[in-house]
C-alpha cells in the first residue's frame, strides 16, 4: 500500500479534500470565536482525513461494478485492477481506526458520535440506486464537518451549527446535481437515480440554482445567527458572485465547462468561506 500511495490517494480524490476541510474548519472557528489550540485542530483535521478517506474507500468498492460499466469511470483504481477489493478494505479499516482514534484525543461525545457518522458516510454509496435524494444525502454527509468540527471544540451541540451544516448540504447537493450530467444516459440505462436522470440538463440546471441560492439565504441567516461582520458578509458576497459565475459558463446545450465549474470554482467557494470566517473573528 505503502508503495502505491499515489494510486490511493487518486482513488479516494484526496485533492477533493478542499469541499468539506475549510468547512470544518469554519465550525471550529465559529465554536471557538477565533483560533481553537493547535491540538484540536490536529486532531480535527485527522478526523477529517479518516471519514473521508473511509467514505470513498467504502463508495469505489460499493461501486467498482458499476464503475466497470460507466466509460467515465471504468478507468479507476479497482475497475482498472490497479487495486483489489481486499486492500481497499485495508484502506477502509485503518481510516475508520484513524477517526475512531482522533474523536477519541478530542473529547467523548466526538467518540460516542462517530459511528453514527460512518453509517452516514457509508449509506450514501447505496443512495442513488433507489431515490433522486443521492444529491442531498452527500450533502448531509459534508454538512456533517462543521457540526462534528463545533463538536470537537465545545464537546456539546449547538443548534445554530445546523445553519452552516444545512448551507454546505445545499452548497454540495447543487454541484452534485452539475456534477450528475455527465451520467444521464448511463443512469437511465443502468435505473441509477439522480435529478438529471430525471428531469433532464435543462430543469436539473435550474434545481442547482436553486440549491446555490438556498445556500447564499443559510449562509445571510447565519450573518445573523453568530452576530458576524463585514468580513463575513464580503466572504458570502464573493462566494455568491462565484457562484454565478458558475451557472453562467454552464448552459443546456453546453457542458464543455464542467470540470471547471465542479471543483475549482467550488474550491474557492469553500477556501473563501473559511477565510473570511476567522478574518470576520479574529480581527
Amino acid at each position: 500500500m505503502l508503495g502505491r500511495a499515489g494510486v490511493y490517494l487518486e482513488m479516494i480524490k484526496v485533492a477533493h479534500s478542499v469541499f468539506a476541510l475549510p468547512f470544518a474548519l469554519m465550525g471550529a472557528f465559529l465554536a471557538a470565536g477565533g483560533l481553537p489550540s493547535g491540538k484540536t485542530v490536529f486532531y480535527i483535521v485527522l478526523a477529517m482525513v479518516g471519514g473521508r478517506s473511509a467514505a470513498m474507500g467504502f463508495n469505489r468498492v460499493t461501486d467498482a461494478e458499476i464503475d466497470a460499466m460507466n466509460p467515465r469511470t471504468r478507468n479507476r483504481a479497482i475497475p482498472a485492477g490497479q487495486v483489489s477489493k481486499a486492500m481497499a478494505g485495508i484502506m477502509i479499516f485503518l481510516s475508520v481506526l484513524l477517526l475512531m482514534l482522533s474523536a477519541a484525543k478530542l473529547n467523548p461525545l466526538c467518540l460516542k458520535l462517530s459511528p453514527v457518522l460512518l453509517l452516514l458516510l457509508f449509506s450514501y454509496s447505496y443512495t442513488k440506486r433507489f431515490t433522486w435524494a443521492s444529491h442531498l444525502v452527500l450533502g448531509l454527509c459534508l454538512g456533517a464537518a462543521p457540526l462534528a468540527a463545533w463538536i470537537a471544540v465545545t464537546g456539546s451541540f449547538d443548534p445554530r451549527v445546523l445553519v452552516i451544516s444545512f448551507a454546505v448540504m445545499f452548497w454540495v447537493a447543487g454541484f452534485d446535481v452539475l456534477y450528475a450530467l455527465q451520467d444521464i444516459e448511463f443512469d437511465r440505462r443502468e435505473r441509477l437515480h439522480s435529478i438529471p436522470r430525471f428531469l433532464g440538463v435543462g430543469r436539473s440546471l435550474w434545481v442547482a440554482r436553486a440549491f446555490h441560492l438556498a445556500m447564499a439565504g443559510l449562509l445571510l441567516l447565519g450573518y445573523h445567527v453568530f452576530r458576524l461582520g463585514g468580513w463575513y458578509l464580503a466572504g458570502v458576497g464573493l462566494c455568491a458572485a462565484v457562484l454565478v459565475y458558475e451557472h453562467s459558463i454552464l448552459k443546456e446545450n453546453d457542458l464543455s465547462r464542467l470540470n471547471v465549474a465542479f471543483f475549482n470554482l467550488n474550491g474557492i467557494v469553500s477556501i473563501a468561506l473559511c477565510l473570511f470566517t476567522y478574518l470576520d473573528l479574529a480581527l
